[in-house]
């Protein structure tokens, strides 16, 4: 199984070895042509506009809409999950606009208000160590998607169907049950 990193900016080799530790193949992905050949992708951490920028620029939003047309899984971290989202707060365009739910950038704060903590997540047997710098928040969703994780009662992880999306970074800390869950969706 081949996992690609979107590498147009963010925590690229940090998803690598973790997807490694999960048991399959990472792929460094920086052109539209490599999503041909693996099997789900992960959007990392990193700036949500600027990615967004990148992205079109080298065409991957028609690229990576047509990947999940073909039902192909893709995990949104961080910044990744704002480009998934169908809605941004307090912003005109979404990214993708994939996933069915509104977000809200920023929410838990500046960089000084960053933080780890152990995250129950649903579908994963031990808590999750979850790092939150800059983290965005979900905060409405709508049909088909499935809740797995909240922080002080906020969204900070859901599912629906193929994609995946959390506020937190699983790829700064040596914990890759994110990661294995992932696979399992590939799967």
């Amino acid at each position: 199984m081949k996992i690609g990193v979107l590498a147009l900016q963010g925590a690229v080799a940090e998803h690598i070895r973790l997807i490694e530790l999960a048991g399959a193949e990472g792929v460094i992905v920086k052109k539209v042509e490599q999503l041909a050949d693996i099997d789900g992708i992960i959007l990392p951490g990193g700036e949500s506009t600027t990615m967004g920028k990148l992205m079109h620029l080298y065409g991957f939003i028609d690229a990576l809409r047509s990947f999940s047309d073909q039902g192909k899984p893709i995990f949104g971290t961080c910044a990744g999950m704002i480009l998934l989202a169908e809605e941004i707060a307090g912003q005109e365009q979404p990214h993708l606009g994939l996933m069915s739910m509104r977000v809200a950038r920023n929410a838990f704060g500046r960089q000084r208000e960053s933080f780890e903590t152990d995250l129950p997540v649903v579908g994963i047997v031990e808590p999750v160590r979850a790092v939150f710098i800059r983290a965005p928040l979900i905060e409405e969703f709508g049909a088909g998607v499935e809740v797995l994780a909240t922080y002080n009662g906020q969204i900070v992880a859901a599912r629906q169907g193929h994609l995946l999306a959390a506020s937190f970074h699983p790829e700064l800390t040596d914990d890759y049950a994110m990661h294995s869950y992932f696979l399992s969706m590939v799967k």
